[in-house]
């Protein structure tokens, strides 16, 4: 009999809150954390609109020193752990180290020391590259971090499936547990993309809104979208068996109970127009938790705002769901967080998890001109009230990428 896996911790670190409660209490309230960019000078630039994360001192989770040795995305891998590790109440030093692991997602990694980098080898040669620079800009090193930090000895890997990173973390980090090979993993996503270089080329491929309107940015299944939000921030999940959750009385949020993960083999960028390959990840996850379809009561669609994603994304939900499609609650909350790439599944994780435990379905606050080819319960302004038992979670990545997770609210059974 496979083994079950529970929710036992959660951190995050996003553009409308730096930690779990106040990212869930902005989310189903519907606030917004898209504004102009400060992080650079947006003159030349084509895109001006991000969603940064606010008020963050990385010193407040690591070391000075330390912390200048890690690119952005590992501060707030770092700082998501943090929480969630202290969230979920685990003594590593009472732990078989070895039966603790880390998976984490990042589509990009240290992109912002690249571009810092590459500009001091530009300008003053290449003896002043700094040292830092690998270890920094390696994708694999907010796992590292993370693991060093807690002595995680078992698993230790990262996902790079671009915006399906996390979903492809946390669902592994499933498995792996589900298969006893480890009790216990550290999973989510971190990312750190708003930067000149990284703007400046999704704007440059047309994937970018060149809205200056923040409330008419991120606006996913809208007639008027044009394009995504980049975000930034890092969501944690704590993953552990359920016995071993039991035997120390820790805390459980929800459990995971499926996994689907596919491939388009279609365009590098592009998702198949039909979605066909979207809906087999969540018939998949589906099967997995041995369900019928019409017991799934809200999705969190990966939903970026893109004409070409958006429609596709809507064409795999009536696949998988057919006529049961129009009574299932969804939302896509990129519309207040922005889309944070490799981190995107993570943070979306977060939320439908809090959405079961609340029974609430956040809103999708950019939305408000109805796109006919888009025509699903698609959950506008402050939310709904509704009685949950299974959230599915989507992540949809360049290179054809599809990842579904689905989670069951905790009932102590």
């Amino acid at each position: 009999m496979s083994r079950r896996v529970v929710i036992t911790g959660m951190g995050a670190i996003t553009p409308v809150g730096n930690d779990v409660e106040t990212f869930w209490n902005s989310i189903k309230n519907g606030k917004c954390g898209i504004d102009k960019i400060t992080l650079f000078d947006t003159t030349d630039f084509k895109a001006k609109l991000a969603a940064e994360v606010k008020e963050f001192n990385p010193e407040d989770y690591v070391d000075k020193k330390e912390a200048r040795r890690m690119d952005r995305f590992c501060h707030f891998a770092m700082a998501a752990s943090k929480e969630a590790v202290e969230d979920s109440g685990l003594k590593f030093d009472e732990l078989n180290a070895e039966r603790v692991g880390v998976i984490l997602g990042s589509g990009i990694g240290g992109i912002g020391t690249i571009e810092e980098q590459v500009k001091k080898l530009n300008e003053k040669g290449p003896n002043r590259v700094s040292p830092m620079l690998i270890p920094m800009i390696i994708s694999n090193m907010a796992s590292g971090h993370v693991a060093i930090k807690y002595g995680a000895k078992g698993i230790c890997t990262t996902i790079v499936t671009a915006c399906a990173s996390s979903n492809n973390a946390i669902g592994e980090s499933f498995h792996k547990i589900r298969n006893n090979e480890v009790d216990i993993i550290i999973s989510g996503g971190s990312e750190a993309a708003i930067t000149p270089i990284s703007i400046a080329g999704f704007a440059s491929m047309t994937a970018l809104s060149k809205s200056t309107d923040p409330e008419r940015a991120s606006i996913p299944f809208d007639a008027e979208r044009n394009g995504f939000i980049m975000g930034e921030g890092s969501g944690i999940l704590i993953l552990e068996e359920l016995e071993h959750a039991k035997k120390r009385n820790a805390k459980i949020y929800a459990e995971v109970v499926g996994y689907g993960s596919t491939c388009d083999a279609y365009h590098i960028t592009s998702p198949s127009p039909d979605g066909a390959d979207g809906a087999r990840a969540m018939k998949m996850a589906i099967d997995e938790a041995n369900i019928e379809p019409k017991d799934v009561s809200y999705i969190n669609v990966h939903g970026t705002s893109t004409p070409v994603g958006d429609k596709s994304e809507t064409e795999a939900i009536k696949n998988v769901f057919e006529d049961y499609a129009y009574k299932i609650p969804v939302s896509s909350t990129k519309s207040m967080t922005g889309h944070l790439l490799g981190a995107a599944g993570a943070v979306e994780a977060v939320i439908s998890i809090k959405a079961l435990q609340d029974g609430c379905v956040p809103p999708t606050v950019g939305l408000k001109v109805k796109d006919p080819e888009c025509d699903l319960d698609y959950v506008t302004d402050l939310g709904r009230k509704a009685d949950l038992n299974y959230a599915l979670s989507n992540g949809l990545g360049f290179g054809g990428h599809n990842a579904t997770i689905l989670f069951k609210k905790w009932t102590g059974r």
